[in-house]
C-alpha cells in the first residue's frame, strides 16, 4: 500500500468517525430545540462527513487502479482530501458559530466578520481545482493503464 493509499483509507475512517460524532452532536441539539431541528451547519457537518468517508474510499480505489507516478497519485489525493477537509471545516465553524444557514449568501459572514466576495470567489475556484482536478488525474491514470 503506497501513501496515497494510506492516506486516502485512514482519512476515510477519519471523516466516518468525525461524522459518527457530530452525528451525537447533531442529537443533542434536537433533543433541546423547540422545533426538534439542528442547526444548519451541524446537519450539513454530519452528513459532509460521512460522504467524504466514502468519497475518500472511492479515492483510494482510484489510485490502486491507477498506473501514475506515485508522487502524481500523492499530490491528487491531498488535494482532494485536503479540500475535504477545509469544506468541512467552515461546515463545522459555521456550526459552532449559528452565524448563517447559507454561507454564500451576501454579506458572506464568517462569524461578526464580513468576508469580501472575492475570497469566497477564490475559495470556490481552488476548491473545484482541487477536487475535481485530482480526481481527473486518478481517474485519468486508471483510464489509461
Amino acid at each position: 500500500m503506497n501513501l496515497a493509499q494510506k492516506i486516502a483509507a485512514f482519512s476515510a475512517g477519519g471523516f466516518l468517525l468525525a461524522g459518527l460524532l457530530f452525528g451525537v452532536w447533531k442529537y443533542l441539539q434536537i433533543s433541546q430545540s423547540p422545533k426538534a431541528q439542528a442547526s444548519p451547519y451541524v446537519d450539513i457537518a454530519h452528513r459532509a462527513a460521512l460522504l467524504y468517508s466514502f468519497a475518500c474510499l472511492v479515492v483510494e480505489r482510484f489510485v490502486v487502479l491507477s498506473a501514475l507516478d506515485d508522487a502524481v497519485e500523492l499530490i491528487a489525493v491531498i488535494a482532494q482530501i485536503g479540500f475535504f477537509a477545509v469544506g468541512l471545516s467552515t461546515y463545522v465553524i459555521h456550526g459552532l458559530l449559528k452565524d448563517t444557514d447559507n454561507q454564500f449568501e451576501r454579506p458572506h459572514r464568517l462569524g461578526r466578520a464580513v468576508l469580501p466576495p472575492a475570497v469566497m470567489v477564490a475559495s470556490m475556484v481552488a476548491l473545484i481545482a482541487g477536487e475535481l482536478g485530482g480526481f481527473a488525474v486518478l481517474f485519468w491514470g486508471a483510464v489509461t493503464t
